[in-house]
């Protein structure tokens, strides 16, 4: 089994200000993806593959040279506004189609079970291991998992975040995922999120994901046939998005797959905002200094 990570890496970072998958932010230059091989590693991952905009190929290339050397295969992927589903339509679309299109780009890199993480969230090494022990013990290619943060676990303190909001059943297996956005601890320790402009509130203890999933190659199949079906539906639409978790759920309603949700106490760490940063700056620091991390990865 060749267990493979993949990162998604090629967004813009409008709300950062700046290219914020390869910032700096541990004590010797490390980015938050540093931090989620090195944990992979040490979960038995075999192989890390990012997915990124051409644009930066010189730039990550120049990062890896060196770093990780013979400790796990590094590939690329690269995701384009252009690609075979936007042929047949007069699209002057400029960024990328969304973190479902991102997975389909990197398909022919894959050839086995895959974890696919944003490249700018800081998951925990505890998550990693849950999830290749998950793989290691299934025997089911229609059986997926999901990382299940909880919501008080992963919120901003400079800004509102978008989160998908979980319903599991008893057994903890995923029933519905629903995008929530503007989501944001309120004076009082409220947590809320906005719909049809007014503020509801959220159990802050509920189950949310942090796109964190665990795949086999079968999600390949919906992914394309429901991609086809959103450039047809939405290549008039330059802010359109196709996300994972539109798939996830189809094949949750069509009952041609399981979601298992690992529970997990991890802290996430993340740069939503530029504001965040020094948070995640002196978070790494602290997990250095309790020996958590070295001092220098790779």
């Amino acid at each position: 089994m060749e267990l493979t990570l993949v990162i998604l890496a090629a967004g813009v970072g409008s709300r950062y200000g700046g290219v914020k998958q390869l910032d700096g932010v541990g004590p010797s230059g490390e980015t938050i993806m540093d931090y989620s091989i090195h944990d992979a590693i040490n979960a038995g991952f075999d192989k890390v593959v990012f997915i990124i905009r051409k644009d930066l190929k010189e730039t990550f290339e120049a990062h890896y040279e060196d770093r990780f050397n013979g400790k796990i295969k590094i590939e690329i992927a690269f995701q384009d506004a252009y690609t075979k589903y936007t042929e047949a339509y007069d699209s002057s679309r400029l960024k990328p189609w969304g973190t479902a299109h991102a997975m389909l780009a990197a398909s022919h890199l894959i050839n086995g079970p895959f974890v696919i993480i944003n490249a700018d969230d800081f998951y925990g090494a505890g998550s990693f291991q849950l999830m290749a022990d998950a793989f290691k013990n299934s025997k089911d290619g229609s059986e997926f998992f999901m990382a299940g943060y909880k919501l008080k676990n992963t919120l901003s303190d400079h800004g509102t975040v978008s989160r998908g909001y979980c319903q599991v059943d008893n057994n903890n297996f995923l029933s519905q995922i629903t995008e929530l956005t503007k989501v944001q601890r309120k004076a009082g320790n409220e947590v809320v999120f906005v719909k049809n402009d007014k503020e509801e509130t959220l159990d802050d203890s509920s189950f949310v994901s942090m796109n964190f999933w665990g795949f086999t190659q079968n999600i390949f199949a919906t992914s394309e046939e429901l991609m086809q079906e959103f450039v047809r539906d939405n290549h008039a639409d330059p802010k359109s998005e196709f996300l994972i978790p539109d798939v996830v759920d189809k094949m949750i309603q069509d009952k041609t797959a399981t979601v298992e949700v690992l529970p997990t106490d991890e802290q996430w760490i993340g740069v939503t905002y530029k504001e965040d940063r020094p948070i995640v700056v002196a978070g790494l620091k602290e997990k250095v200094a309790k020996g958590l991390y070295p001092n220098k990865l790779g």
